[in-house]
Formats: C-alpha cells, sequence, structure tokens
C-alpha cells in the first residue's frame, strides 16, 4: 500500500461521560438529596477512547466527528489532542450540543448509563468522503447503532474503505433496540476483524454459546475477537482458535472504556504482524489497565510499555 497520512481512521461518536459513583445511595424522586462519594466527568464515545488508546501504542490516528461550542466540546478535544489523536476533522458547531453519558455505577462490576445524543451522532454519510478514507491504511467503525445517521450507509462506507485499500474493523456496541439488524451481515462482508463483547455476539447470532457464537460469525469475517471482560478473550481465524486469559484485577474502579481500549490493543498488535494470541494478550492487557481507573483514558498503556510492538509495523 501506497504511504497514508494516518494509520487508522475512525468516526467519532462525541460525548463526554459524567460518572457518579452511588456508594450505598440510589436516586429517589420526591426532591429526596443523598450525599454521593465520588465523581468524574471525562470524555467518552467508545471510538474516542479506541482514538486515545490507538495514538498511544504509536499508531498514526484521525477522528472525525462533531462537538458542541460548549465546555464539555473543549473536554474531549483537549483529551483527544493531548494523548495524540489528529482532530482536524473535527467540526465545532454553535448550534449542536455535545453529547453526554451519564453513568451511575452501583459497585465496581454494574452501572446504569443515561445518554443524550447531540454531537454523538452527529456525523452524516456525506462526511464520510472518499479523500478522508484515501488517507488511512484502517478504519474502525464504532458504535454502530448509536452511529444512527450513518446505520443506513455503513454497509457503503466499509466497501469504499476496502476499494480504496483500507482493512477494516467493526465494534457494533450494544444496540439499545436489541434488534441486531441495521445491514450488520451486508457491514460484516466488509470487515476484517470484528470485536464485539461476549453478550453482543450471542445477540447476534442467537447461539447457544460463545464457542458456537464465534464459528457462526467466522463463516462472515476473516478474524473474530469476542471480549470476554475477566475471562479474557475468545479470538479466532479460519480454523485456529485462541482462548486468551487476562490477569485478574483484584479491585476494579470500573470497566468503562475497557473493550474500547482492547479494540486498540488488538488492532495494534495485528497491524504490527503479531501472531493472533499475541493480538488478543495485548487487547486483554490495554483493557485490564483502565479497570483500574475511573473512565476510559486514564489509565491507557503507552507504547513503551508494550516492547512486542517493536519499532516496525508490518502493512496489512
Amino acid at each position: 500500500m501506497a504511504s497514508r497520512a494516518y494509520d487508522v481512521l475512525t468516526i467519532g461518536d462525541m460525548c463526554v461521560d459524567l460518572i457518579v459513583a452511588l456508594g450505598d445511595a440510589l436516586p429517589q424522586f420526591g426532591q429526596v438529596e443523598q450525599w454521593v462519594p465520588d465523581y468524574l466527568l471525562e470524555m467518552g464515545g467508545s471510538t474516542c477512547i479506541f482514538a486515545c488508546q490507538a495514538a498511544k501504542l504509536g499508531l498514526e490516528t484521525a477522528i472525525l466527528g462533531r462537538v458542541g461550542d460548549d465546555a464539555f466540546g473543549q473536554v474531549i478535544l483537549q483529551r483527544l489532542q493531548s494523548s495524540g489523536v489528529d482532530v482536524r476533522y473535527v467540526k465545532t458547531q454553535p448550534a449542536l450540543k455535545t453529547g453526554l453519558g451519564l453513568a451511575l455505577v452501583r459497585d465496581d462490576s454494574d452501572r446504569a448509563i443515561l445518554t443524550y445524543a447531540g454531537s454523538l451522532n452527529a456525523v452524516y454519510p456525506e462526511d464520510i468522503t472518499d479523500e478522508w478514507l484515501g488517507q488511512g491504511g484502517h478504519l474502525h467503525y464504532g458504535s454502530y447503532y448509536l452511529q444512527t445517521n450513518l446505520l443506513p450507509a455503513a454497509p457503503d462506507i466499509m466497501r469504499r474503505a476496502k476499494a480504496l485499500g483500507l482493512t477494516t474493523s467493526l465494534d457494533t456496541n450494544w444496540d439499545p433496540d436489541d434488534c441486531w439488524r441495521g445491514n450488520l451481515p451486508q457491514v460484516l462482508s466488509s470487515t476484517d476483524i470484528f470485536l464485539p463483547n461476549e453478550q453482543e455476539a450471542l445477540a447476534i447470532t442467537r447461539a447457544s454459546g460463545v464457542e458456537q457464537a464465534l464459528t457462526l460469525l467466522l463463516n462472515e469475517v476473516q478474524v473474530v475477537a469476542i471480549k470476554r471482560g475477566e475471562r479474557g478473550a475468545l479470538v479466532g481465524q479460519g480454523s485456529v482458535r485462541h482462548a486468551v486469559p487476562v490477569d485478574p484485577v483484584l479491585a476494579p474502579k470500573d470497566t468503562i472504556g475497557a473493550g474500547d481500549n482492547f479494540d486498540a490493543g488488538f488492532l495494534a498488535g495485528w497491524l504490527a504482524g503479531l501472531p493472533l494470541e499475541q493480538c488478543a494478550a495485548l487487547g486483554n492487557r490495554c483493557g485490564r489497565a483502565t479497570t483500574q481507573t475511573r473512565g476510559g483514558v486514564i489509565g491507557q498503556p503507552l507504547a513503551t510499555h508494550c516492547p512486542e510492538l517493536g519499532e516496525n509495523r508490518v502493512p496489512r
């Protein structure tokens, strides 16, 4: 492939996360006021978190999206830039409110999320031009069901990316409507790496177990990595299967962004030409690291922490 400006392109689901640790409190109506032990305001959005981790692992990364001309929009831009992500394709629009995810965290493993879309799904098909796609070597498509304005055009976006010589990856994240349609089979046919978690893989395939889900998905996609949380990952390509464990976390802070960081680690390994099992191990490490801090960005590993990536990546 001819030299491209970026190793990775992604489409931004721009929002911030307001993470509220509830402790023993449960929200009550009737103007009941309660103390909570902590909160954190941090950049959210699956592809935004992914982009930060990809850049920290040494991949030249650019993101396309929109933010509002507000304080939350500035939080997003500053976090992306400080992580090394190119934000020249992020537009600031005064008439738009930046998206917000309100995460109410009851314990270390569970949370309730309330989402205001705003800038999160403010990208439209006409924004995804061949000129922009042609600058990248790989396209990562995330928040598939939340990027509602792109859903009808998703198969065409992925087909055009492939025709322009990019490799592609997809992380649907959860479908809020629990329908799992939206042209997904057509999109998978143009996807090189599919990165669902276990619940998503089972919902998409209607399989009775994760092994069967992997087999079904490998009929559609070259490489599949199913994220299984504290059980690591199950990955496959062709007839090859690997169950890759992850080191336990004794006191996780929260799991926000863990799957997105896994995606970036796995992709960094894949673009470096590492064996599939090592790609998953690197993904596990990136996902695990951020469970030890609040939010999806603060604990992300750097390239210097990942010597297996080396200095010379192998173009796919």
